[in-house]
């Protein structure tokens, strides 16, 4: 679905706002007089702040209403809250297990609700649904969304469309001192586009400052997912593609099969297949020589039908030291960052070969500056084992979606 252009409405409410002031100044041929002028000008000055379209005035029993509800709500929760195992870093996480806790007792008041982990499911997502349906037939409307944050706070998302534009009010709380609720802020803000996708996806941006206000582009964008995935999608996505993503590794963003499998980059992929692996991020030891050659070359064979010779002539490898190059993502020396890079792997659909592998059809969703939940779709082939443990067999990125996004910059420079 394209995104709804609503600059041909504003224009028309533009030309109307103009029209009365002018109209203003001659009635029955008298200029009008200061009270007046002093009117027009007010309107004047409010049009500008609408057409900026960020930092709007919030009218204050909508304000009040808002930090009201989000106490409420924050005390609702403040049982599970302090149950929860919160770590012992000053930076607060809880679990996503306590958040989809909170997410059930706010599901009780029939309110759309989603927490901020990977893959959440929107609970009561039908009424998010409907909204969206009426707007995009130009019918007034509103609904609240709450999303429960990762600190254990949430934030009230109220959108509001008004026949032309769709408006954004935002409440954020978090917990304060003795556990009581904090309102972190408040704001308003303007939609300048959006789109409900036929996949799912509510996308917007919102309307922020621009050159020459700011000297680079700030990113107003994101996307949420309201039809919600399959449960298998789901703990597929979060067992075999999460945490690869498509940032410093090409294992979902490159064409690669059992019979052609040099392009990958084992360097870079190695730190994940760790993480998979242990359950933590790979920490290197600051061995000038890289990674022992065996420790190495077991962890990618586990999760690739590849061999250790193959790995050798593949991968940037020190036949002297017998170890592998190994260096962190750095920005700007072995790593660029783009939009697409930050995009999130969403298995879509799950289909089962002949062969007994699993194909695993995979959206890379954006939701930076180009609201896009599929830049590239890939089928991802997979073999389960019986013991749960799996390997990846191949990855085919389809039509033609390599020419839509940048070439792959390995992490470490490969022989020629």
């Amino acid at each position: 679905m394209e995104i709804i252009d609503m600059s041909t409405k504003r224009k028309l409410k533009k030309m109307v706002s103009v029209l009365f002031i002018l109209g203003c100044f001659f009635i029955g041929n008298t200029k009008c007089k200061g009270a007046d002028l002093e009117y027009i000008s007010q309107e004047t000055a409010n049009y500008a702040v609408q057409e900026r379209g960020y930092d709007l005035p919030v009218d204050e029993v909508v304000k009040e209403e808002a930090i009201e509800d989000c106490k409420n709500v924050m005390n609702q929760m403040k049982d599970i809250y302090q149950k929860a195992d919160k770590g012992t870093s000053s930076n607060i996480v809880v679990s996503e297990t306590v958040m989809e806790e909170m997410q059930e007792v706010l599901k009780e008041k029939n309110v759309p609700v989603i927490t901020s982990a990977p893959y959440s499911n929107m609970a009561n997502y039908s009424k998010m649904e409907e909204f969206l349906f009426k707007a995009e037939q130009d019918l007034q409307g509103d609904i609240v969304l709450y999303r429960i944050n990762r600190d254990g706070g949430i934030e009230r998302l109220k959108f509001n469309y008004d026949g032309t534009d769709m408006y954004l009010l935002t409440a954020k709380a978090a917990w304060g001192m003795n556990d009581n609720p904090s309102i972190v802020y408040v704001s308003y803000t303007r939609i300048e586009e959006w789109k409900y996708t036929e996949k799912g996806w509510f996308g917007y941006t919102l309307c922020v400052p621009k050159y020459p206000e700011v000297s680079e582009a700030v990113d107003g964008s994101s996307m949420i997912r309201i039809k919600p995935l399959s449960d298998e999608c789901r703990e597929v996505s979060k067992k075999c593609v999460y945490l690869f993503g498509y940032q410093g590794n090409n294992l979902l963003c490159s064409d690669w099969d059992r019979s052609d499998m040099e392009g990958l980059d084992y360097n870079g992929l190695y730190e994940y297949l760790y993480r998979m692996k242990y359950g933590e991020r790979y920490e290197f030891s600051g061995n000038t020589c890289g990674i022992p050659a065996e420790e190495f070359e077991n962890l990618i064979m586990e999760f690739l039908p590849v061999t250790a010779d193959q790995i050798k002539r593949w991968a940037v490898f020190d036949s002297e030291h017998q170890s592998y190059a190994w260096e962190p993502l750095v920005g700007g020396s072995n790593f660029t960052p783009t939009n697409f890079t930050k995009s999130l792997p969403e298995v879509v659909e799950i289909k089962e070969d002949e062969d007994g592998c699993m194909t695993l059809v995979i959206n890379a969703v954006c939701d930076r500056f180009i609201c896009d939940d599929a830049v590239i779709t890939s089928e991802l082939t997979v073999k389960f084992n019986e013991d749960s443990t799996f390997k990846y067999m191949g990855n085919k990125i389809l039509n033609n979606g390599m020419k839509k996004i940048p070439e792959y910059q390995y992490r470490i420079k490969r022989k020629n």
